[in-house]
Protein backbone atom coordinates (compact mmCIF):
# COMPACT_ATOMS: atom_id res chain seq x y z
CA UNK A 1 0.00 0.00 0.00
CA UNK A 2 3.03 2.54 -0.06
CA UNK A 3 2.36 3.57 -3.62
CA UNK A 4 -1.43 3.63 -2.73
CA UNK A 5 -1.19 5.56 0.50
CA UNK A 6 -0.58 9.29 -0.53
CA UNK A 7 -4.31 8.57 -3.04
CA UNK A 8 -6.54 7.17 -0.26
CA UNK A 9 -7.84 10.68 0.82
CA UNK A 10 -9.13 10.87 -3.37
CA UNK A 11 -10.22 7.33 -3.49
CA UNK A 12 -12.07 8.01 -0.01
CA UNK A 13 -13.73 11.37 -1.29
CA UNK A 14 -14.96 9.33 -4.44
CA UNK A 15 -16.59 6.26 -2.35
CA UNK A 16 -18.54 8.86 0.09
CA UNK A 17 -19.40 11.41 -3.19
CA UNK A 18 -20.90 7.92 -5.12
CA UNK A 19 -23.16 7.15 -2.02
CA UNK A 20 -25.53 9.94 -3.48
CA UNK A 21 -25.46 8.27 -6.55
CA UNK A 22 -27.84 5.25 -7.58
CA UNK A 23 -25.64 2.07 -8.16
CA UNK A 24 -25.45 1.98 -11.99
CA UNK A 25 -23.35 5.69 -11.63
CA UNK A 26 -21.20 4.51 -8.74
CA UNK A 27 -17.40 4.31 -9.55
CA UNK A 28 -16.12 0.97 -9.79
CA UNK A 29 -12.44 -0.35 -8.45
CA UNK A 30 -11.48 -0.98 -12.41
CA UNK A 31 -12.81 2.63 -12.65
CA UNK A 32 -10.90 4.13 -9.96
CA UNK A 33 -7.71 3.04 -10.72
CA UNK A 34 -7.77 4.17 -14.22
CA UNK A 35 -8.74 7.80 -13.15
CA UNK A 36 -5.42 7.28 -10.39
CA UNK A 37 -3.10 6.37 -13.14
CA UNK A 38 -4.50 8.59 -15.71
CA UNK A 39 -5.22 11.92 -14.02
CA UNK A 40 -2.52 11.68 -11.52
CA UNK A 41 -0.21 9.59 -12.37
CA UNK A 42 -0.41 6.25 -9.92
CA UNK A 43 1.77 3.57 -11.37
CA UNK A 44 0.83 1.08 -8.82
CA UNK A 45 -1.00 -2.17 -9.17
CA UNK A 46 -4.48 -2.65 -9.70
CA UNK A 47 -4.61 -5.47 -7.30
CA UNK A 48 -4.03 -2.68 -4.45
CA UNK A 49 -6.58 -0.20 -5.54
CA UNK A 50 -9.17 -3.34 -5.15
CA UNK A 51 -8.63 -4.19 -1.84
CA UNK A 52 -8.45 -0.90 -0.70
CA UNK A 53 -11.67 0.25 -2.39
CA UNK A 54 -13.39 -3.30 -1.12
CA UNK A 55 -12.36 -2.49 2.35
CA UNK A 56 -13.28 1.09 2.36
CA UNK A 57 -17.05 -0.29 1.08
CA UNK A 58 -17.41 -2.45 3.87
CA UNK A 59 -16.38 0.16 6.44
CA UNK A 60 -18.99 2.52 4.56
CA UNK A 61 -21.74 -0.17 4.82
CA UNK A 62 -21.13 -0.52 8.49
CA UNK A 63 -24.50 0.64 10.56
CA UNK A 64 -24.37 0.90 14.36
CA UNK A 65 -27.35 0.98 16.51
CA UNK A 66 -26.80 2.76 20.05
CA UNK A 67 -28.45 -0.26 22.40
CA UNK A 68 -29.71 1.44 25.64
CA UNK A 69 -30.67 -1.15 28.50
CA UNK A 70 -32.93 0.39 31.48
CA UNK A 71 -31.83 -0.59 35.32
CA UNK A 72 -33.09 -3.65 36.72
CA UNK A 73 -33.40 -5.47 33.14
CA UNK A 74 -31.98 -8.90 32.40
CA UNK A 75 -30.97 -11.11 29.44
CA UNK A 76 -30.64 -14.95 29.33
CA UNK A 77 -28.81 -17.06 27.33
CA UNK A 78 -27.04 -20.78 26.92
CA UNK A 79 -24.02 -21.55 25.54
CA UNK A 80 -21.38 -24.05 25.03
CA UNK A 81 -17.98 -24.33 25.50
CA UNK A 82 -14.64 -27.21 26.11
CA UNK A 83 -13.10 -27.45 29.38
CA UNK A 84 -11.10 -30.33 31.02
CA UNK A 85 -12.86 -31.93 34.29
CA UNK A 86 -10.83 -33.89 36.03
CA UNK A 87 -8.46 -34.57 33.78
CA UNK A 88 -11.00 -35.36 30.75
CA UNK A 89 -11.91 -32.74 28.01
CA UNK A 90 -15.67 -32.65 27.24
CA UNK A 91 -18.58 -29.80 26.35
CA UNK A 92 -19.74 -27.28 29.33
CA UNK A 93 -23.41 -26.40 28.28
CA UNK A 94 -23.06 -22.42 30.15
CA UNK A 95 -26.12 -20.78 31.53
CA UNK A 96 -25.25 -16.60 31.40
CA UNK A 97 -27.63 -14.14 32.97
CA UNK A 98 -26.72 -10.74 32.23
CA UNK A 99 -27.38 -6.99 33.41
CA UNK A 100 -26.64 -4.69 30.91
CA UNK A 101 -27.21 -1.63 32.36
CA UNK A 102 -24.61 -2.13 35.20
CA UNK A 103 -22.79 -4.33 32.87
CA UNK A 104 -22.11 -7.05 35.52
CA UNK A 105 -22.98 -11.03 34.75
CA UNK A 106 -23.32 -14.25 35.98
CA UNK A 107 -21.85 -17.32 34.10
CA UNK A 108 -22.53 -21.18 35.50
CA UNK A 109 -20.95 -24.64 33.79
CA UNK A 110 -23.47 -27.71 33.27
CA UNK A 111 -23.17 -31.36 31.89
CA UNK A 112 -26.05 -30.55 29.70
CA UNK A 113 -28.37 -27.78 28.80
CA UNK A 114 -31.73 -29.19 30.96
CA UNK A 115 -34.67 -27.36 32.66
CA UNK A 116 -32.73 -28.23 35.51
CA UNK A 117 -29.93 -26.47 35.09
CA UNK A 118 -31.94 -23.52 33.36
CA UNK A 119 -33.73 -23.12 36.98
CA UNK A 120 -30.41 -23.63 39.41
CA UNK A 121 -28.98 -21.32 36.78
CA UNK A 122 -31.36 -18.17 37.35
CA UNK A 123 -31.97 -19.73 41.35
CA UNK A 124 -27.41 -19.00 41.27
CA UNK A 125 -27.69 -15.80 39.58
CA UNK A 126 -30.52 -14.32 41.42
CA UNK A 127 -28.03 -15.11 44.47
CA UNK A 128 -25.09 -13.20 42.77
CA UNK A 129 -27.35 -10.21 42.15
CA UNK A 130 -28.76 -10.07 45.51
CA UNK A 131 -32.48 -9.87 43.95
CA UNK A 132 -35.17 -10.82 41.00
CA UNK A 133 -34.52 -8.44 38.10
CA UNK A 134 -38.16 -6.96 36.95
CA UNK A 135 -37.81 -8.55 33.52
CA UNK A 136 -35.89 -11.17 31.56
CA UNK A 137 -35.28 -11.51 27.92
CA UNK A 138 -34.81 -14.98 26.92
CA UNK A 139 -32.93 -15.85 23.72
CA UNK A 140 -35.54 -18.15 22.36
CA UNK A 141 -34.28 -21.35 24.03
CA UNK A 142 -36.81 -24.70 23.61
CA UNK A 143 -36.28 -24.57 27.58
CA UNK A 144 -37.98 -21.33 28.13
CA UNK A 145 -40.40 -21.06 24.88
CA UNK A 146 -42.24 -23.23 22.43
CA UNK A 147 -42.94 -21.15 20.01
CA UNK A 148 -42.30 -17.32 18.90
CA UNK A 149 -45.14 -15.93 16.94
CA UNK A 150 -43.87 -12.79 14.18
CA UNK A 151 -45.80 -10.20 16.16
CA UNK A 152 -43.25 -11.02 19.29
CA UNK A 153 -45.71 -13.08 21.17
CA UNK A 154 -44.24 -16.38 22.86
CA UNK A 155 -45.83 -19.55 23.83
CA UNK A 156 -44.21 -20.76 26.69
CA UNK A 157 -43.01 -24.33 27.99
CA UNK A 158 -44.79 -25.31 31.26
CA UNK A 159 -41.65 -24.88 33.78
CA UNK A 160 -40.97 -21.49 32.64
CA UNK A 161 -44.53 -20.11 33.35
CA UNK A 162 -44.02 -21.72 36.86
CA UNK A 163 -40.72 -20.18 36.69
CA UNK A 164 -41.89 -16.40 35.75
CA UNK A 165 -44.79 -16.55 37.88
CA UNK A 166 -43.21 -13.36 39.96
CA UNK A 167 -41.77 -12.29 36.66
CA UNK A 168 -42.40 -10.59 33.38
CA UNK A 169 -40.87 -12.53 30.66
CA UNK A 170 -40.30 -10.33 27.01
Amino acid sequence: MPKLGPFTGFIDQILKNDLEKIKKERHTAQRIYERLRDEYGYDGKYGAVKEYVRGKRLHLKEKFVPLSHAPGHAQVDFGQTHGVIGGVERKIHFFCMSLPYSDDSFVMGFPAETTEAFCAGHNAACDHFGGVPQSILYDNTSIAVVKVYRDGRRDLTEEMIRLQIPLPVR
